[in-house]
């Protein structure tokens, strides 16, 4: 048996797997808009499988999925009913479940160039402002940049809860583990711990480029003494060209990918150190379970 915490998997690919309202370019913000109650389903069906942290449904309550004029009117109550969907399930698990707040790239996934630190910090405080009142934790995940992350910690403020750093990585990186936008893992663990986050963890990429980024965590961590939680979430579909979009299309998945398969890449990173995991894009209830099989709380 392995000791992690187990964080669930892809919402927007289970919202289309339970009917909810789908489609592009709102993606999983429409089940929010239309359909409330389905996201709870999908939430439930993560902790049914054995999840112990749920992340809000507010990756895609941003300008880029659901327009500038909707976000204005709009933003905040969404990213408040994403919160409350969340916060339901948590109360009514029977055991503890972690709310995470999830703080996306405002500017779009796997596009650091085109990051605006005022824009995404004036986006975030909307994202933190309906969120607040329901989450346990801030999870800034599928970050191509140290910049993104540190607009995110900039929105947050004084917030005390602990903050969660989440990078997408370079799947085919040249010179040892990347961020999308080229810098080295090292220098983002560094930045994190600059930050005050209390865990860092790699999502959105591929299963393969996992273990060289825990080890470059790991060799930071005893750099400098701090005692960070480490994590992994990835993908299921194969590596996306360099200037693709995350959730511009549902990619195939990995047909290798099984749910014992992935469970198998769950062990290896728990012994390289990882005390989260789940999944992300691809990565179903039945993944997360095989997951939760394998663990010991």
């Amino acid at each position: 048996m392995i000791k992690i915490r187990v964080l669930d998997g892809g919402m927007g690919r289970e919202l289309k797997r339970i009917g909810a309202p789908f489609r592009q370019p709102e993606w999983s913000a429409l089940a929010l808009m239309e359909a409330p109650q389905t996201v709870a389903q999908a939430h439930q069906n993560f902790v049914d499988a054995g999840a112990s942290i749920i992340t809000t449904n507010s990756y895609a309550v941003v300008p880029f999925h659901i327009g500038q004029d909707r976000f204005d009117a709009e933003g905040l109550a969404l990213a408040g009913v994403a919160g409350e969907q969340a916060r339901k399930v948590a109360a009514g698990a029977g055991r503890p479940v972690t709310v995470a707040g999830s703080l996306p790239p405002a500017m779009g996934s796997y596009r650091p160039d085109l990051f605006s630190a005022a824009e995404s910090i004036a986006i975030h405080r909307v994202l933190i402002a309906g969120l607040a009142p329901h989450v346990d934790v801030w999870l800034a995940e599928t970050q191509s940049s140290i910049a993104e992350v540190e607009a995110a910690r900039a929105a947050l403020g004084d917030d005390p809860r602990p903050l969660w750093l989440s990078f997408t990585l370079d799947d085919e990186p040249d010179n040892g583990p990347a961020l999308r936008s080229g810098e080295s893992v090292t220098e983002a663990v560094r930045a994190a711990v600059r930050l005050g986050a209390q865990a860092v963890l790699f999502n959105c990429s591929q299963p393969e480029v996992m273990a060289d980024a825990l080890a470059a965590a790991t060799a930071v961590q005893q750099e400098t003494g701090h005692a960070l939680e480490l994590g992994v979430y990835a993908n299921a579909f194969p590596p996306t060209p360099k200037d693709a979009k995350a959730n511009e299309t549902l990619d195939e998945l990995r047909p290798d990918l099984t749910p014992e398969n992935y469970a198998r890449w769950a062990e290896q990173w728990a012994e390289r150190g990882a005390t989260i995991i789940g999944g992300c894009c691809g990565i179903t209830p039945e993944h997360i379970a095989a997951i939760a099989a394998r663990t010991e709380a």
